[in-house]
């Protein structure tokens, strides 16, 4: 995402507005300006009114009551004012708020209910604008009360409430001509696809609050409106690709080929409720430490790729790997999957070559609580294929636990994990 961000950002453009209160319209409108013609013909006049007014509905629903429907959940009945439509909560919550509002437009796309269709569209459009913003990407802290005990503010600033100051400003945000996606050729797969790249969004709005506080604090505004820029730029882009799949699958036209495969190491896991690999439970064997994807740690500091011995042509050779996730044994990691979407999952599991010759590690992927497949594998082993089906799985959980012996070669990797969807067929 990081890459992505400086791209778009590279391309910012002409449009002026504030940030996002009113001008959620600025991000909507950059991200609609990416989407093909043949959407801005099918919605007609709401095409305008989604870039301008729509896109706020979640914060209108007490003036404008006309149209709080539009940002309320069947699931909780009476609830007028969403807050996770503002402030991003578990995976699991996220989740079920994406794939509504997505069905939801899909479906009134479907019979023809283009005023619905757009309202739905403003309300998706909106909530992952908010979760990519600097000024709500630390739930619990908004105001950032507690940002200051880390960055204690000058006098001016000294009680001052910065959510407001964090989101306002004067913004240029386009997104040049960069070419919305297809998620996905279902409204679930879409949001679990959409659920990955708010994720992302939100770390990446994370990068920019403590340079929009040292501008405030400094007076330099020029800072502060670049590190908001770089946020709403990556916004724009996650929503440009939101209503991009949300018009296409409302269309029920021939779709563009999309992915049949998804890296799992891509996903945060739940256990990381902050989007991040948690610490909280050290592993005794090898290292203190925590997860990572793309390495594995030595000495639990100096990160080394992910690397297996692997039978290969009738031989055993040693091979890297640019995806997967690296961890120790007493590691337990969980991911939220989108039951009926994939049909199995697949994934490399040993020991690193270079690390753990000494290893004996149990690898066990369990769905919904029940183990689905297992190998114990020793570090003298190539790694083992592990390959089981996952339909109606919602919960996959990758566990690994010492095979016996000392626990000090115990550098476990999981290659290449992938969630690998039923093939439709012609």
């Amino acid at each position: 995402m990081s890459a992505l961000c400086a791209t778009l950002l590279a391309l910012a453009g002409t449009e002026r507005a504030g940030a996002w209160g009113e001008p959620h319209a600025t991000i909507t409108r950059a991200a609609l300006a990416t989407l093909p013609d043949w959407q801005r013909q099918r919605l007609g006049e709401e095409w305008e009114a989604l870039g301008s007014h729509h896109c706020l509905i979640p914060d209108r629903v007490h003036t404008e009551k006309e149209n709080a429907r539009f940002a309320m959940m069947d699931s909780r009945p009476g609830v007028v004012y969403l807050v996770n439509l503002h402030l991003p909560a578990t995976q699991p919550e996220n989740f079920e708020v994406l794939r509504y509002f997505m069905g939801k437009g899909v479906a009134a796309m479907r019979v023809g209910d283009l005023r619905d269709a757009a309202r739905y569209a403003g309300t998706l459009a909106h909530v992952l604008e908010d979760w990519t913003c600097p000024a709500h990407c630390v739930p619990g802290d908004n105001m950032f009360t507690l940002f200051k005990q880390f960055l204690p503010p000058p006098e001016p600033w000294r009680y001052a409430l910065l959510h407001g100051p964090v989101e306002n400003g004067t913004l240029k945000v386009t997104i040049g001509s960069r070419e919305p996606r297809l998620l996905a050729d279902s409204v679930d797969e879409a949001a679990f696809r959409l659920l990955q790249r708010a994720n992302e969004g939100t770390a990446a709005a994370r990068a920019q609050v403590i340079p929009i506080i040292q501008g405030l604090y400094s007076g330099d505004t020029n800072a502060v409106v670049t590190a908001q820029t770089s946020a709403a730029v990556c916004g724009a882009g996650i929503v440009a690709d939101a209503l991009h799949t949300m018009f296409c699958l409302g269309a029920e036209t021939p779709l563009a080929a999309v992915p049949k495969t998804l890296d799992l190491s891509s996903c945060i896991p739940l256990e990381a409720t902050n989007l991040a690999f948690p610490q909280g439970a050290f592993f005794s064997r090898p290292y203190w430490g925590h997860a990572q994807r793309g390495v594995i740690l030595r000495d639990g500091t100096n990160a080394i790729p992910l690397s297996l011995l692997v039978e290969e042509q009738g031989g055993i050779t040693e091979k890297q790997f640019a995806t997967g996730i690296g961890t120790g044994t007493r590691s337990a990691l969980s991911y939220l999957v989108p039951a009926g979407v994939y049909d199995r999952f697949a994934v490399l599991a040993g020991l690193q070559a270079g690390l753990g010759a000494s290893g004996n590690v149990q690898f066990s992927v369990l769905g919904n609580g029940k183990v689905l497949c297992a190998a114990t594998v020793t570090g003298r082993q190539p790694a083992r294929r592990l390959e089981c089906p996952i339909a109606g799985v919602t919960n996959l959980q990758l566990v690994a636990t010492s095979g016996g012996g000392d626990g000090k070669g115990n550098f476990a990797v999981w290659a290449e994990p992938q969630l690998i969807k039923a093939d439709k067929g012609p």
